[in-house]
């Protein structure tokens, strides 16, 4: 794999590319935000591992960042901030997983390695169809009835798979591993935040609901019956 981590503290940085050149990984560092947006923006990396404290521009502000310009590579936070609401920031500024400090280097390769088995998009569908619900994945569009909808990153990612599973329930845990590329339940409401948000963008607007709860199950994307 081709990594880039982004972190300013020297030992750290140095523990972590020791690490990933032993596991076989090409690894670029990077110390600040400016110049990691740069890079992460014109280069192809398999994942990025982020600090979030970092000078210049901050981890968050780099991933909002990359994300707002369709850069989907996967992201993981590696940082010292560990509570629940550092963790929703750093999965609402388009984090894929999110990693505190102190930790086992293994589970930080575990948890790089599943990012990476993300498909790329050119070995997917690059329409999605739902009723008069459209997703273009190349223009990074979606439309309903013909109007333009503007999704934040995470509520297109979460879209998409719930298009792609149309007419199926996809289960909380389901959207986390996904999705957010959880494997364990970060205890908070993340999922049905989103999907609210998303509700209230494809649905609420139009006469017809698409997005349906499922009780005790989940939730599905399909035309009413």
């Amino acid at each position: 794999m081709r990594l880039l981590l982004v972190e300013d503290d020297p030992t750290a940085a140095a523990y972590l590319i020791r690490g990933l050149h032993e596991a076989g990984h090409h690894c670029d560092h990077l110390d600040n935000g400016h110049d990691a947006l740069f890079h992460a923006a014109r280069e192809a990396y398999d994942v990025l591992i982020v600090d979030r404290m970092l000078p210049g521009l901050d981890g968050l502000s780099l991933v909002k960042a990359l994300r707002a310009a369709g850069q989907r590579v996967p992201v993981l936070f590696l940082t010292a901030l560990g509570g629940i609401e550092d963790r929703v920031d750093g999965l609402e500024a388009g984090g894929d997983d999110y990693l505190v400090k102190p930790f086992a280097f293994a589970e930080l390769m575990a948890r790089v390695q599943a990012l990476a088995r993300r498909p790329p998009v050119q070995q997917q569908q690059t329409v999605l169809q739902v009723l008069d619900l459209e997703m273009d994945l190349l223009r990074r569009q979606v439309r309903r009835g013909g109007q333009k909808l503007d999704l934040l990153p995470r509520e297109f990612m979460l879209l998409e798979l719930l298009m792609r599973h149309a007419g199926r329930v996809v289960t909380r845990t389901m959207l986390l591993e996904q999705v957010w590329e959880f494997h364990f339940d970060p205890k908070t409401s993340v999922v049905e935040t989103h999907i609210s948000r998303l509700r209230a963008k494809i649905d609420r607007p139009f006469a017809v609901a698409l997005l349906h709860t499922v009780k005790n199950a989940g939730y599905s994307l399909h035309a009413p019956d």
